[in-house]
């Protein structure tokens, strides 16, 4: 994820974002994101009057956007199969890039109790909806039955974060290599013999 502008306000909630999936929310502390960020501490509560829960709030929407724009990119792809393939490419970097540092800001939030700040879970489901459907449109567009997309597009999301989870373990990219290749040959067969997908939204595999 890149910063939208240089001012202290986006670097935070950029750093903030990295540091979630780095470290998860407990230890996401204001200390940290500033000294991730180099923003003035002067700056916390002028940019975020609702403190530490309004800064992971904002950080889990800029991470769940950033996976949205790769997800819409995907489907402006001519061939799906090959559009998934790419979306796990990416997470396959971002953890070689990082020494299996950097998960996924919106798991580190949806798997940690916060009764203090309970809109955080609410905000990291919402982020899955979007995410769910973004993949379910592309399948249907494709091709797939509408409950057959929908189901698709849980599963590849659930592949996708369990597969960081494990090769972030096991320092390997070996789990996110083979559930890739798995969705692979799955998308395949769920394609193969589809009715033509509505012109002008991509080809079947």
């Amino acid at each position: 994820m890149s910063p939208r502008k240089s001012d202290s306000r986006d670097r935070m909630v950029l750093g903030a974002a990295a540091l979630l999936g780095e470290y998860g929310v407990g230890a996401t502390s204001i200390d940290r994101v500033l000294a991730r960020s180099g923003a003035p501490r002067g700056s916390v509560y002028h940019h975020f009057p609702g403190g530490r829960a309004q800064l992971i709030d904002e950080a889990v929407a800029l991470a769940g956007d950033y996976v949205a724009g790769l997800i819409e990119a995907a489907t402006r792809a001519d061939d799906v199969t090959e559009a998934i393939d790419a979306f796990f490419a990416v997470w396959r970097d971002r953890l070689v890039a990082s020494d299996f540092r950097a998960g996924c800001p919106i798991v580190a939030v949806a798997v940690e109790t916060n009764d203090e700040a309970p809109q955080l879970a609410r905000s990291a489901a919402e982020v899955f909806a979007r995410w769910r459907e973004a993949l379910a449109g592309l399948f249907l567009r494709n091709g797939v039955a509408d409950g057959r997309s929908r189901r698709l597009a849980a599963f590849v999301i659930a592949a996708v974060e369990g597969a960081v989870i494990m090769c972030r373990a096991e320092r390997s990219t070996a789990p996110l290599d083979d559930a890739a290749a798995e969705i692979h040959d799955l998308l395949v067969h769920a394609l193969r013999d589809q009715p033509d997908p509505v012109p002008g939204h991509g080809t079947r595999s």
